[in-house]
């Protein structure tokens, strides 16, 4: 039989650089599992943190080591006399892409989930897996993303949305803004970048001064920003695997003792402990699960999605927070974690991930 070659793109420019390194191993191991390796063919593409694209023996060391490429001899062409090894400028693919059958983003955050590399997936007219540009592109922005929810009648925390060109203007606007925020939403409140994911750029802010501190550091990430209204609950989160008829996993829940979810806390071993299945209401546990894909199908989403949710225990309430379409995928993540209490194995959810890009990319 012949194999089918996937190629397993990954690393790239944001800063989930490290991330997408562990996830691009842990599906490398994956698809060289007993049950996949008769099926498919790893080629390895690593895109480096200055956006440049490397095939060959660069990224199958990236994979072994586990440690970003610094730009250097190795990675301008001087790794190895063999032809095989490409490295070209960012705007340049090496020619070992004409040889994917399918591919394999897990490119996190920026320019690797926001629709960009899907655009060039889709000029590429090959299948690849996850959500085409649409999905993609709303899944990241977080007040596009809101406003579908809304639009599809799912409950979510009050929210403003604000820019950086009013948060970086005159002395009499930005005050009024801040007024209008704490007439709004009051205190607690969370300050995010609209388009940058694993919280970079959060804070969460409990006073006047706070509130003005964090909008200027997040309109530094990026010129959307959204605040949103604190809220005591429960952070749950449910994983969905699909393209028009997607299924719904248990829910997995996230435990930890730090004031908020932040960067810090989602990836520093022991800080955030996850409970799968969380321990819900049946009823609670089925309400997520139908919102999950709700929230899949009104962002266009594809493949694969991990949705999160906040369960205010005291009044039964479940509030969409957001949808995730390219999460983390280690062995350790959630998503697959989830997928895993649900009777779906590693191996196996890669398999199905890859059936699908070929499915969603076939014209009947």
């Amino acid at each position: 039989m012949t194999k089918l070659r996937v190629g397993l793109l990954f690393g790239g420019r944001s800063g989930e650089h490290e991330v997408s390194i562990n996830s691009a191993r842990a599906i490398a191991k994956a698809l060289s599992a007993e049950e996949n390796a008769s099926k498919y063919e790893i080629l390895p593409f690593y895109i480096q943190k200055d956006g440049r694209w490397l095939a060959g023996e660069a990224p199958e060391k990236v994979l072994a080591t586990g440690s970003p490429l610094l730009e250097s001899a190795e990675s301008t062409g001087n790794l190895t006399s063999n032809p095989q090894a490409q490295t070209l400028s960012n705007w340049q693919s090496p020619s070992q892409v004409a040889q994917v059958d399918v591919w394999f983003p897990i490119l996190h955050g920026p320019n690797g989930e926001d629709g960009t590399i899907q655009g060039l997936l889709t000029l590429m007219q090959v299948p690849f897996v996850g959500s085409g540009v649409l999905g993609s592109a709303m899944g990241m922005d977080k007040i596009a993303m809101k406003m579908a929810f809304e639009q599809a009648g799912l409950a979510q925390v009050k929210y403003k949305a604000v820019t950086r060109t009013q948060v970086w203007s005159n002395p009499c606007v930005f005050p009024k803004l801040c007024d209008e925020i704490e007439a709004a939403l009051g205190y607690p409140a969370f300050v995010k970048p609209a388009n940058l994911g694993s919280s970079v750029g959060i804070a969460k802010v409990r006073s006047r001064q706070e509130l003005e501190a964090a909008l200027d550091s997040a309109a530094s990430y990026d010129r959307r920003l959204v605040v949103e209204a604190g809220v005591v609950a429960r952070e749950v989160e449910c994983a969905v695997l699909g393209n028009d008829r997607p299924q719904a996993s248990v829910i997995g829940e996230i435990i930890y003792d730090s004031d908020f979810y932040d960067y810090e806390t989602k990836y520093t071993v022991g800080m955030a402990d996850l409970l799968i299945p969380a321990q819900l209401p049946d009823a609670i546990a089925r309400q997520i699960q139908d919102m999950a894909l709700q929230a899949f199908a009104a962002v266009d989403a594809a493949g694969l999605a991990r949705v999160d949710f906040f369960y205010v225990e005291a009044t039964q309430e479940v509030l969409i927070n957001e949808i995730n379409t390219l999460p983390g995928f280690t062995a350790t993540s959630m998503y697959p974690q989830l997928w895993a209490h649900s009777g779906v194995s590693f191996p196996e959810l890669v398999d199905r991930l890859i059936q699908l890009a070929l499915e969603r990319h076939s014209p009947s």
